[in-house]
C-alpha cells in the first residue's frame, strides 16, 4: 500500500467533507474488518483492523470478551428458555445491579481460565485480541462490502460533524439563502446542509424568495435518520436581540445589556436596555448616530418597528417608559402585579396602540398586567405646568 497516495487521500476526503482525519482513519480501519471477515472471517467474529499511518503497517486481530461461568446462560438455562419460547435477547436485559447473561460463542468469548493461561492478570469482563493473518487480497464481494462501510461512516461522521457545528450555534443567529419555499416550509441553504424554517416560525406577512439571503435565529438542531435537522426561526424574539447583538458594539463588549424584549413579529417589537457603565447612553448607543443601527434591524425585519426603552430597577419608572412613546403622567400600583397608568387625553390612543398592541407588548416587557386611563382634568393640567419633554420619549418618537 502507499503511504503517501493513502495520507494525501485520507486528508482530502477529511477536508471536503470537513471531518478530522481520525475519523476518516478510523472509517477506513472499520471497513478493512468489515472486508477481512467477508473473506477470511467465520459467522459471529469480531474482527478489528489497524492501518499504522506512519509506516503503512496493516494489522487485524480476532476480539474476544472475557468470561466465567455467571456470566454465561449453562445449557439447562438455554433449554428452559427454548420449551418457554423465550427470546435470549430479551432474557439478556437483566436488572441493573445484576451482570448481563449471553449465549456462549467460542468466536466472540473466552473462558476466563483459558485466558489466564496466556494472562495471569486479565479480569472477568475483558477484551482480549488474538492477531490474525495479515491478508489485503480481498475478492469482489469483500471490497464492496468495504466501499459500502467505508461510505457508511463517513457519511455517519460528516453527519456528525454537522450536528456538533450548528448545536454550537442553537440560539445564534447565522445567513441563509432561501432553496426551496412550499406551502408549510422554506428551506434554506446554511451551508453543508439545509435548514428549515416551518410556518409556525415565519414572520406573518413576510414572503420569501429563491435565492434570496436572510438572518435566522437557529431554534434548535436535531439528529434523525434521515439526517441533521436544523429548525430556524425569523419569528423568535431573540432574532431582534442578536441582530441588535451584531449592530451594537457596546452590547457585543457587555458594556450594554438587553433586560428584556417584547415582540410581536412583523408589527412590533420593545426592547429594554441597560447601561453597565456610568455616562454611556443606552438608548442612544441603539439607535446609533442618524437612526443607523436600529435602521438596519428594522431592514433585516421587513419594516417591523422597534420601540427602544431604557429599562430600570424602579418598576412603576420601568412601567412609564415601557409604554413609549406615550408619556404617562401618573401611575398606582396595584395587588398582584397590576398598574394603573394615567395619561393625558390626546396620549391615550398612542399609550394604548392599535388593536392595544402598544400597552400589550409593555405589559409582556414589565411582566405587569398595565390598565391606561385618562388622567382628571386637574392632574392634567398640573402635570403640563410641572413636565418638561422628555428626551426618551422623543428618540423613540423619532424612531417610529
Amino acid at each position: 500500500m502507499d503511504l503517501k497516495v493513502l495520507l494525501v487521500t485520507i486528508s482530502q476526503i477529511a477536508e471536503d467533507k470537513n471531518i478530522p482525519q481520525e475519523k476518516v482513519m478510523e472509517a477506513l480501519n472499520q471497513a478493512l474488518a468489515a472486508a477481512y471477515k467477508k473473506e477470511y472471517g467465520k459467522k459471529g467474529q469480531k474482527i478489528e483492523a489497524q492501518i499504522d499511518p506512519t509506516t503503512g503497517e496493516l494489522k487485524f486481530w480476532q476480539v474476544k470478551e472475557v468470561v466465567d461461568e455467571s456470566r454465561i446462560f449453562s445449557e439447562k438455562e438455554l433449554q428452559k428458555m427454548a420449551e418457554k419460547g423465550e427470546n435470549l435477547e430479551e432474557s439478556e436485559k437483566e436488572e441493573d445491579d445484576k451482570e448481563k447473561k449471553v449465549k456462549f460463542n467460542p468466536e466472540r468469548h473466552i473462558m476466563i481460565e483459558e485466558a489466564r493461561k496466556e494472562n495471569p492478570q486479565i479480569k472477568v469482563g475483558d477484551i482480549i485480541k488474538i492477531p490474525l493473518k495479515t491478508d489485503r487480497n480481498f475478492g469482489r464481494i469483500a471490497s464492496q462490502t468495504a466501499k459500502q462501510v467505508i461510505l457508511q461512516k463517513l457519511r455517519e461522521a460528516e453527519r456528525d460533524s454537522i450536528i456538533e457545528t450548528f448545536k454550537s450555534k442553537e440560539g445564534q443567529v447565522i445567513s441563509g439563502i432561501v432553496q426551496r419555499v412550499e406551502e408549510n416550509m422554506v428551506f434554506l441553504d446554511i451551508g453543508r446542509t439545509i435548514g428549515y424554517l416551518p410556518k409556525a416560525e415565519q414572520t406573518p406577512g413576510e414572503f420569501y424568495r429563491p435565492g434570496q439571503r436572510i438572518k435566522v435565529f437557529v431554534l434548535q438542531v436535531e439528529s434523525t435518520k434521515k439526517g441533521p435537522k436544523i429548525l430556524l426561526s425569523r419569528s423568535h424574539p431573540k432574532l431582534v436581540s442578536r441582530l441588535f447583538e451584531l449592530e451594537v458594539p457596546e452590547i457585543a463588549a457587555g458594556q450594554i445589556e438587553i433586560k428584556a424584549i417584547a415582540r410581536e413579529p412583523g408589527s412590533r417589537t420593545k426592547i429594554a436596555v441597560f447601561s453597565k457603565e456610568p455616562g454611556l447612553d443606552p438608548v442612544g448607543s441603539c439607535i446609533g448616530q442618524r437612526g443607523s443601527r436600529v435602521g438596519a434591524v428594522i431592514s433585516e425585519l421587513g419594516g417591523e418597528k422597534i420601540d427602544i426603552i431604557e429599562y430600570s430597577e424602579n418598576q412603576e419608572t420601568f412601567i412609564k417608559n415601557a409604554l413609549s412613546p406615550a408619556k404617562v403622567l401618573d401611575l398606582k400600583i396595584g395587588p398582584k402585579n397590576t398598574a394603573l397608568c394615567f395619561v393625558s387625553k390626546d396620549q391615550l390612543s398612542l399609550a394604548i396602540g392599535r388593536d392595544g398592541q402598544n400597552v400589550r407588548l409593555a405589559a409582556k416587557l414589565t411582566g405587569w398586567k398595565i390598565d391606561v386611563e385618562v388622567a382628571p382634568t386637574n392632574q392634567t393640567d398640573s402635570n403640563e405646568e410641572k413636565e418638561e419633554e422628555n428626551p426618551q420619549n422623543q428618540k423613540n418618537e423619532d424612531n417610529n
